[in-house]
């Protein structure tokens, strides 16, 4: 009976800790892929008082998000999971509640209190979800928490499709969107409030130190995570900003934000709640099959899409003629690549650090976060083509870097983990 109750509280933490950040980042997804377009119009409505970018709106945050990650972990440590995760969302819901009403002192600011407040999140959810698994459970207990968050890509879009009307975003619009992001945003910290705290304890089934006594091996932290920029801001501002699909230009952002989340939820569940079932040969193949789908979506947004979409309003020529159907197919599998290498390095991260997992998630989240910064940065400059070349570029070594770590932690796992019970 005492085993059957930890594991019903896991299960409900697992759960819970999925539902909270569905509706977290209901909110805060849909933000970042409108972001751009909605601070561009309200930029035109100001008469000059609003001079904030979406871009660099975005690049401030990751930064922020990169430097914070160093911190994270003692926060975490001295505040526990549960309480942390509950201060870091609050930060997200301020940062969308400044939406309400644009003023360029007030995102920038924002921008720096939700860079801290991912920091502290996502490490406190990493350490979370470790210490309610064990080696059987956290193949899937990622693949429930993953397809859980990426449902914030259907609802929060197909809010935001509904929403968002014509080629330009009023404030009245605006203000509706962003009145149902706030509201999704504070519901979903408040859930943080609901988890049961637990600790790692000897008495649970964690993975050690191999047979030979040999320290564990890093992580994939070299697998750069710059399609989370490119499908999170880039290429949601690209289509609103591709002529070619007139009126319904600015409803593609929601629609393309759903298929995301379709792709991803659908990852998810395949390559996480079924992990046992696909990954019987590794999770190496999972994320070769993501980098893949990657590189052929790549592809057809590049034929598809105008070069100068991701910086402003662009009517010119593409290799063929810019086609929704193609639009909307490339969103559903940059959600299932990414699900890809998503599910499989919370995977490898929960199953290597067990009982060290915030520090490996915080140093994950570091590498990545700057990444994003960069790629926020450049994205205000650079065409299209030069984005995707770079995308192809450090996906393939990403990929690569993932693979070997794969490799290295495989030939020290048949000499053998202890385990601990």
């Amino acid at each position: 009976m005492a085993d059957n109750k930890i594991f019903d509280v896991r299960l409900y933490n697992i759960i819970m800790l999925g539902v909270a950040f569905m509706l977290l980042f209901t909110a805060f997804q849909t933000t970042s892929m409108a972001e751009k377009s909605v601070l561009d119009s309200a930029k035109n409505d100001s008469n000059g008082t609003f001079n904030g970018d979406g871009y660099t709106s975005l690049s401030i945050i990751y930064v922020v998000f990169s430097v914070a990650n160093w911190i994270a972990p003692p926060f975490v440590t001295v505040v526990g999971p549960k309480l942390t995760m509950f201060i870091g969302g609050t930060m997200y819901c301020l940062f969308i509640l400044q939406f309400l009403k644009p003023m360029t002192w007030a995102l920038y600011l924002g921008s720096v209190l939700v860079g801290f407040g991912a920091a502290i999140l996502w490490t406190a959810q990493g350490n979370f979800l470790t210490i309610n698994s064990d080696s059987e459970t956290v193949a899937r207990n990622s693949g429930i928490f993953w397809a859980l968050l990426q449902c914030s890509l259907l609802f929060g879009n197909m809010y935001s499709h509904f929403v968002l009307k014509g080629s330009d975003i009023t404030t009245d619009e605006r203000t509706k969107l962003f009145i149902g992001l706030s509201g999704a945003a504070v519901l979903g910290t408040l859930c943080f409030l609901t988890l049961r705290n637990r600790r790692a304890t000897d008495s649970e089934n964690l993975i050690n130190l191999n047979a030979s006594g040999d320290q564990k091996v890093d992580g994939p932290l070299q697998a750069l995570s710059l399609e989370l920029t490119f499908f999170s801001g880039v290429y949601s501002t690209a289509l609103g900003n591709t002529q070619h699909f007139g009126s319904d230009a600015k409803g593609l952002i929601g629609i393309a934000g759903m298929f995301v989340g379709v792709g991803e939820i659908l990852g998810g569940a395949v390559f996480g709640l079924f992990g046992k079932r696909v990954n019987t040969h590794g999770r190496d193949p999972i994320v070769l099959f993501g980098f893949i789908v990657h590189m052929s979506t790549f592809f057809l947004v590049y034929i598809n899409i105008p070069n100068e979409a991701p910086l402003h309003q662009s009517a010119a020529a593409t290799f063929i003629t810019s086609n929704k159907y193609i639009a909307v197919l490339c969103a559903f599998l940059l959600g299932l690549g990414d699900s890809s290498f998503n599910t499989q390095i919370y995977s490898i991260l929960g199953f290597m650090f067990p009982e060290d997992s915030s520090p490996a998630f915080a140093l994950f989240k570091f590498v990545q976060s700057i990444a994003a910064a960069v790629a926020f940065y450049y994205s205000e400059y650079l065409i299209l083509q030069w984005q995707l070349l770079i995308l192809v570029v450090l996906g393939a070594f990403g990929t690569l870097c993932f693979c070997s770590v794969e490799w290295e932690s495989n030939r020290i796992s048949r000499g053998g983990y202890q385990q601990i019970s």
